[in-house]
């Protein structure tokens, strides 16, 4: 990459991959006077928004073209919500950085003319039987079910706008998001409670951008070095660890959330039935040495637990 030409960055065009990619261009011409241009590329789950993603298929729904520009130098680096990226990434791509890592809560949110209490688990537990609640997401839906197995959870798609609007047309009761996208977009008003994370324990990666760059390319390698929060980045790390020793995505529901103590990462985790009906947790400390390890012994744990039955029985499952 030339230093004098602009830096390119690779980026989904919805308002809050605009918003994460303006940002990273943003920190890169003040901390290098260089020029930035965002090119925008549409994937496949952009395309097909009348779907569940777990009956799309979960590699690289939110990635795989913009990897593919990556791969053939069409763009010097790529910005994802780090939750999108599969565990699996090209063998000449790697991710170089992660962004300093938002609140990782999920978040409820309902009608503006709805007085509910401003605990999350007080809410989840205080809606009325029947109540409906928006979620692709089947880590949450299973979560839910988990908590409370009166409540009618429905499939949603489409970006905040569209979901907000749905809520308050009434199609639905409640719908759940990750609360760092919607304050990010600045709509923090718009969320009713925050969920405890030992009520609902966060997508892995969930409130981290991550930035992916080529293998072997030092300049994209000291941009990156301008962008990490090395806490977040050990977090991560250990958290995909967990993730790709279960072989799970979106079609699978798991949670995993690591915090850094020194030298120590602290971390928890979950797998759960489609029905959720089981929970398995697990939780432990490892080395900031080794992040992933720490990750692949929780998910050991998961499996010695019956966590190998939940698995086989998803993807029997799947067409």
């Amino acid at each position: 990459m030339s230093e004098t030409r602009p830096i390119r960055i690779g980026t989904r065009g919805s308002k809050l991959a605009l918003w994460q990619s303006n940002h990273v261009a943003d920190t890169l011409r003040e901390a290098t006077g260089r020029e930035v241009e965002l090119e925008i590329i549409k994937t496949t789950g952009d395309k097909i928004l009348d779907v569940p993603l777990a009956k799309i298929g979960d590699k690289g729904l939110f990635t795989k073209e913009i990897e593919v520009a990556l791969e053939a130098g069409e763009v010097d680096l790529a910005v994802h919500s780090m939750k999108d990226m599969p565990t699996a990434l090209p063998g000449s791509l790697k991710i170089g950085a992660a962004l300093i890592r938002e609140k990782p809560n999920d978040a409820i949110l309902m009608r503006k003319d709805v007085a509910a209490p401003s605990d999350g688990k007080e809410l989840l537990l205080s809606l009325p039987a029947g109540a409906r609640i928006g979620t692709s997401s089947l880590r949450r839906r299973s979560q839910i079910r988990y908590l409370r197995d009166d409540l009618d959870i429905q499939d949603i798609r489409g970006n905040l706008d569209t979901r907000l609007k749905k809520l308050d047309d009434g199609e639905f009761d409640a719908t759940l998001l990750a609360g760092a996208g919607v304050r990010r977009l600045g709509w923090g008003d718009r969320i009713t409670a925050e969920i405890p994370t030992d009520t609902m324990l966060p997508a892995v990666g969930q409130g981290a951008i991550c930035i992916e760059i080529r293998d072997n390319d030092p300049h994209a390698d000291s941009l990156c070095k301008i962008l990490d929060h090395t806490e977040t980045h050990l977090a991560v790390r250990a958290e995909r660890g967990l993730m790709r020793t279960l072989e799970g995505g979106c079609q699978v529901p798991i949670g995993g959330l690591a915090t850094i103590d020194g030298s120590t990462i602290n971390m928890r985790g979950i797998l759960a039935s489609l029905d959720g009906t089981i929970l398995l947790t697990t939780e432990g400390q490892g080395s900031i040495d080794a992040p992933e390890s720490l990750g692949e012994s929780l998910a050991a744990d998961l499996i010695s637990q019956g966590g190998q039955s939940i698995l086989e029985e998803i993807r029997a499952a799947q067409p």
